[in-house]
């Protein structure tokens, strides 16, 4: 039901083109995945986000059990048919949420004891519920419970966390879930060579078709992470789908898939666009600054997006000053087609055998 194609290995980086086999359509990789978290890319309709070309979104478990409920989506008839979206869909265990936005927590063995950053009511998450919720919302992809550190962390802390993943890992493989899903393990470790090292080797009974790595870009300097995917990049499996998590600046995205990573995620697209900025080949632009005022021209010469096509600087920039809620949604369209296309372009030059050429001329024009 599920297969990973290996379609062509860059000869030179060991960067892969692949095919993802899904119930819900074949996905072509490296793939960029948009954020859904509340079963909804920020301000964006479904036909949007496909026309941006995107082949499958993420949305969120923690989220989604908080508000509206995963017995209401399951009522509705699953995460698919509630968003009105029919491509695959992958859920997040809903670990990283609670950890990073739960001011009152308390972990053990059993789960996690949080307060709701939305009303204030306690809950206690644990592996087996994360699953059943899953479960509920339909998604294609099931992610497990495990528990990410801050990327500081030191060592005891996060091999107590690494411990802890592994253990939950167990009871979410143990778990039912529908078929047609799939579950992901996480490899964790934080920024040590050795836990990393330790949790892949404990991860890979429980990857049956993909592989997510975890616990990275979460406020580590950018050439640790690159540090870590380099120690673990000989040692993930071949025959599936890698993916990491959490990463959507399109440095590094290109630095992760010239270490073998097929898929992508982040909230960075959509939230900065609310912000005023759209992402480009020469980096973040500030569409909202004086200097767009008359600038009549798209944001990214070039550029097929719907945005590109139709809007300028100048408007976009009037928008956004006017607190026109347009401008954020064009700016989301855009973004999300850079990255998009980035994995598109990606996929050619491995395809080509030139992903260190087009690595380095990309990179040598981008502004971090």
């Amino acid at each position: 039901m599920y297969k990973y194609e290996i379609v062509h290995e860059c000869k030179k980086t060991g960067a892969r083109a692949g095919r993802f086999i899904t119930p819900r359509g074949v996905i072509e990789t490296p793939v960029f995945m948009p954020v859904g978290t509340l079963a909804t890319v920020k301000s964006l309709a479904p036909e949007e986000l496909k026309e941006a070309g995107a082949q499958i979104v993420l949305s969120n478990t923690y989220h989604l059990y908080l508000r509206p409920g995963h017995g209401i989506v399951e009522r509705a008839g699953g995460l698919h048919k509630f968003m009105n979206w029919d491509r695959p869909i992958l859920t997040d265990s809903g670990g990283f949420q609670v950890f990073s936005l739960s001011t009152l927590r308390k972990i053990s063995g059993e789960g996690v004891l949080f307060d709701s950053f939305f009303d204030g009511s306690r809950h206690f998450l644990t592996p087996e519920l994360s699953m059943q919720i899953q479960r509920a919302l339909g998604s294609d992809i099931v992610m497990a419970f495990d528990e990410c550190t801050a990327g500081d962390a030191d060592k005891k802390t996060a091999k107590t966390a690494l411990d802890r993943t592994i253990g939950w890992l167990k009871r979410c493989a143990a778990a039912e879930l529908n078929e047609g899903q799939i579950l992901f393990p996480i490899v964790q470790g934080n920024m040590f060579e050795d836990l990393r090292r330790e949790s892949l080797d404990k991860t890979l009974p429980y990857a049956k078709c993909g592989i997510a790595v975890g616990g990275l870009s979460v406020g580590e300097p950018k050439p640790k992470m690159y540090e870590m995917l380099d120690v673990l990049k000989p040692l993930l499996p071949k025959n599936m789908p890698r993916y990491l998590m959490g990463v959507g600046s399109a440095d590094c995205i290109i630095e992760g898939v010239l270490r073998g990573i097929d898929m992508f995620d982040c909230v960075l697209p959509t939230r900065v666009a609310r912000n005023g900025t759209a992402m480009t080949k020469y980096g973040n632009m500030t569409v909202r600054n004086a200097e767009f005022k008359e600038d009549f021209s798209p944001i990214e010469e070039g550029c097929d997006c719907y945005t590109c096509k139709n809007y300028s600087r100048a408007y976009i920039r009037h928008l956004i000053n006017t607190d026109e809620i347009f401008g954020g949604r064009l700016l989301s369209v855009h973004n999300i087609r850079f990255l998009t296309r980035l994995t598109q372009d990606l996929r050619k030059a491995v395809l080509e055998d030139r992903t260190e050429e087009f690595a380095k001329a990309f990179l040598a024009e981008y502004k971090i």
